[in-house]
């Protein structure tokens, strides 16, 4: 039972991810992080699909999440990445809908965004990319997780500016401060039915 709800947990964070990147972030070309922005050159630069190059983004992360993490968390983290690129090559290519405002799309995103993150680092798991080196850094310093992961996400926007506008940055980091405060307040909220899932991504 437990396995049940942690996979049906994992499964429904990162289709939220997904979610949120496919319908409201990237038809905007607005990164909801680091990994996320990555995805975006790539696909400027080499024409790939923006699910390929989601997952191209995060293998170099998930190598070393293993020796740190664990065979339990890392797995799991897999899990998400390859839910999240499989829902965004999915959305991107077959679905189309209509956006009535950036500014509504950027304050949905970041909602889903942030409440999927959030359940997947209480799930055991990670949305991959730059969370895994902020929960690295968060579990040495005993830092906030979420504003470890948007500082490190600033110097990837910075990168991005090169070749984006400078107007889509601006619209990254309002994403950024709306969802790094939802995952900050899931991860901390204390859930009595689901208290086992909590922190367990420290476990190996």
């Amino acid at each position: 039972m437990r396995a049940l709800i942690t996979f049906s947990c994992l499964l429904t964070g990162a289709f939220l991810q997904g979610l949120s990147m496919s319908i409201f972030l990237f038809p905007h070309s607005i990164p909801s992080g680091g990994a996320a922005g990555l995805a975006i050159l790539m696909n400027h630069w080499f024409d790939l699909s923006l699910g390929f190059s989601l997952w191209l983004a995060n293998i170099v992360f998930l190598l070393f999440a293993l020796p740190y993490f664990g065979f339990t968390w890392t797995i799991r983290t897999i899990f998400a990445v390859a839910v999240t690129a499989t829902t965004v090559s999915f959305v991107t290519t077959q679905i189309q809908l209509p956006h009535v405002h950036i500014l509504i799309d950027i304050l949905a995103g970041s909602l889903l965004f942030g409440i999927g993150v959030g359940i997947l680092i209480r799930s055991g798991a990670s949305s991959g990319g730059m969370v895994i080196p902020a929960l690295m850094i968060a579990s040495y310093k005993k830092w906030s997780p979420g504003k470890v992961m948007m500082l490190i996400n600033l110097l990837i926007f910075m990168l991005t500016a090169l070749v984006i506008n400078y107007k889509i940055v601006i619209f990254a980091v309002l994403c950024q401060f709306i969802s790094t405060n939802i995952i900050d307040y899931i991860y901390t909220c204390k859930f009595k039915r689901l208290a086992f899932l909590s922190a367990s991504w420290r476990k190996k």
